[in-house]
């Protein structure tokens, strides 16, 4: 196995996901943008719980996860979110794995099938095996959204406004952590919150969110 890894080296050589050079998935001057802390923000009334500042080496490794579906970039933004999961103070002891559950931020079905996965609900399963908390997939898009990239705040408020329904059948329990890779305007998380209080959640459970990235200030 180690011969077959250094040969597929040799074919294939490693690239560091921010700044392209030869070597390693994330080389030393570009680990220092991804070094995990811990930032709260607030997206309206929803506390969002973050990892790495929003920069353009995060951009890099997130299109290098998203887009081209690289394990070692998906590893970064997983072990970030792991990390904030850990540091983060969501009212109850995060030990107690059955008071939460993760909720996966949707992909539109043209972008599952361009990528060929739902990439946030990838993610949210790999850390749910990382840390032993639930992951409740039960959102869904209920109608098109474009594309928020160059959008202004309001314009992304507008896209997002009812764009995510809980799917049929769903069953809410416990806290929700509604989990995406980097929140920028918070649209999306506080459509995500709206979609599951909707359905009386916020009677019996409390939502917030986790992400890798957080864009400062809020865009």
């Amino acid at each position: 196995m180690h011969i077959f890894s250094e040969l597929s080296n040799l074919v294939f050589p490693t690239r560091c996901y921010g700044c392209n050079i030869l070597g390693v998935n994330i080389c030393s001057t570009c680990r220092r943008e991804w070094i995990p802390h811990y930032y709260r923000t607030h997206a309206n009334t929803l506390n969002v719980h973050s990892a790495v500042i929003y920069s353009s080496i995060a951009s890099k490794i997130i299109l290098a996860a998203k887009e081209n579906g690289l394990q070692g970039a998906d590893d970064l933004l997983i072990a970030a979110i792991v990390h904030v999961l850990n540091k983060a103070q969501l009212g109850k002891n995060i030990s107690n794995k059955d008071c939460f559950t993760l909720v996966p931020v949707p992909s539109s079905k043209q972008s599952q099938r361009r990528r060929g996965r739902s990439f946030v609900v990838d993610l949210t399963r790999a850390i749910s095996r990382h840390t032993g908390i639930t992951v409740n997939d039960c959102l869904q898009i209920s109608r098109r959204v474009s594309d928020q990239a160059g959008l202004t705040r309001t314009q992304r408020s507008a896209n997002m406004h009812h764009a995510f329904s809980l799917k049929p059948g769903a069953i809410l329990r416990g806290d929700a952590i509604v989990i995406d890779d980097v929140v920028t305007t918070g649209a999306t998380l506080q459509e995500a919150a709206r979609a599951l209080n909707s359905q009386g959640f916020h009677a019996f459970g409390s939502v917030c969110a986790v992400t890798a990235c957080v864009s400062q200030p809020l865009r």
